[in-house]
């Protein structure tokens, strides 16, 4: 977690983020080799990197602001709101379908099983471990032993035994889930008119510093300086140089998945409306994120936003993708995605595939994790179960992307289309860490969400 990392560790990964967008960083890599361990010469070496520019043939188009990436979307259909209230089930089917996914995943959320281990595949290990418990395919929650823990040196999650088949009980507190939380509470007090100072001061008051992780974590900690550099709120220049000091101050994980995983809230308020979905997940995302990790959330937030009320999985994806630039990389790879789902004749060949060709992302990077979500969905059609665990099979972020293909796949389904097995063993029961809900039921949360819903369809403000 960036908390721990030290300074000249998020230069080394700053230099590869550098790179991905679209800086000339040669010869950085051997100067940083060079680097002792003085802290002055790690900060001017870390100045002189941020200061690249980019590179005058980078392919990509890539804005930052809202009116830039809606100038860069592709030309489109207006997607139409909903005439009339959305079902209570949508709700709750987006609710239990995110906890269900986010819990099977949480288990195998590990370096091994995300990155790989001597040259095996994050997603085989993954595998392995089921198979080596009598439980492939995939059926159920994560076993707590494998015959893979002691033939290929593997172990599951020491943090996460709550959410193990041979437990579970409740959906225990998980970033995936805290953040879900949070933008229901934040559009219940702010509505659906809420800033991005906003969501910082939600931060700040409700959310432990030591629950937040690499981008979230590192904007926390620029966010302590707000007393000294926040000038009067009312000055859009002013707030926003402070916004980009947040964002990008020190946070090599600027594209990473964090922003992605904290838009479903929205998307449930704005059912339907992919458009303002994905506008009010801009609004969360800027607070630490900077283009496609910026647009991972606006991408989500769309297709989740879209399921309530398409059912086809290619128009749900294209309904994400038109709320992104056109040309930038997350479209890129979500497109390749796509036609490697189309293509693909078992989760084992997509999985397979998709990793060879987005591997050399981190394992918790924005681009690889979409693209994988994106692939899932066209690949599972109207099986909610096929979605959850071929994303979570998947490796990378496991309980991330199970968290985001069940959502949609929830709100898009109802929670009657999701089988017993996956939702009884929750008990209803919701904790998050979040004060006012731990405990809380599941479906008092799917009935606040359909709530600002309904009030959204009625007056467009959810307040």
């Amino acid at each position: 977690m960036a908390g721990w990392t030290t300074q000249k560790e998020l230069l080394r990964m700053e230099i590869k983020q550098r790179e991905e967008e679209g800086c000339d960083v040669r010869g950085f890599a051997e100067r940083f080799a060079r680097l002792g361990a003085d802290p002055a010469a790690v900060e001017s070496l870390y100045d002189e990197l941020m200061a690249l520019p980019i590179a005058p043939d980078f392919p990509y188009e890539e804005p930052q602001t809202l009116e830039g990436i809606r100038a860069a979307r592709p030309a489109h259909a207006v997607f139409p709101k909903p005439a009339s209230p959305i079902a209570q089930d949508r709700f709750l089917g987006a609710w239990l379908g995110r906890a269900c996914g986010c819990a099977l995943g949480k288990p195998v959320e590990t370096g091994c099983f995300m990155g790989g281990k001597d040259g095996v595949r994050g997603w085989e290990l993954v595998k392995r471990w089921f198979e080596g418990a009598d439980a492939y395919p995939i059926r159920g929650y994560t076993p707590h032993a494998s015959r893979a823990a002691q033939d290929l040196g593997i172990a599951l999650s020491p943090w996460c035994t709550a959410s193990e088949r041979e437990t579970i009980s409740f959906m225990e507190s998980d970033d995936d889930i805290r953040y879900t939380v949070l933008g229901l509470k934040l559009l219940e007090e702010k509505g659906l008119d809420f800033t991005t100072l906003d969501v910082a001061d939600l931060w700040l008051n409700t959310l432990p510093y030591n629950m937040a992780c690499t981008a979230e974590r590192q904007a926390y900690r620029n966010l302590s300086r707000m007393p000294d550099l926040l000038p009067e709120r009312g000055d859009p220049a002013q707030e926003e140089a402070f916004l980009h000091f947040v964002r990008t101050y020190r946070n090599p994980y600027r594209e990473w998945i964090g922003a992605q995983i904290r838009v479903d809230a929205y998307a449930y308020a704005a059912a339907g409306d992919p458009e303002k979905a994905a506008e009010l997940a801009y609004r969360d995302a800027v607070l630490s994120h900077v283009k496609n990790g910026v647009y991972g959330a606006m991408f989500c937030a769309a297709m989740i936003s879209a399921a309530f009320c398409e059912r086809d999985a290619e128009r749900i994806v294209e309904a994400g993708l038109a709320q992104i630039p056109r040309n930038c990389r997350l479209t890129q790879d979500v497109r390749q995605a796509m036609a490697i789902a189309r293509s693909s004749a078992t989760a084992e060949d997509l999985l397979d595939r998709l990793w060879q060709a987005f591997e050399h992302y981190d394992p918790v990077h924005t681009n690889n994790n979409a693209a994988l979500c994106a692939a899932v969905l066209l690949f599972a059609g109207d099986d909610y179960e096929k979605g959850i665990t071929t994303a979570v099979l998947g490796g990378w972020d496991t309980d991330c992307n199970g968290a985001t293909v069940g959502s949609i796949l929830g709100a898009k389904l109802g929670a009657q289309a999701i089988p017993a097995h996956w939702t009884e063993p929750l008990h209803d029961t919701l904790y998050s860490a979040i004060p006012g809900f731990h405990p809380i039921a599941i479906r008092e949360c799917a009935r606040r969400s359909k709530a600002l819903s309904d009030r959204y369809l009625l007056t467009g403000k959810g307040e």
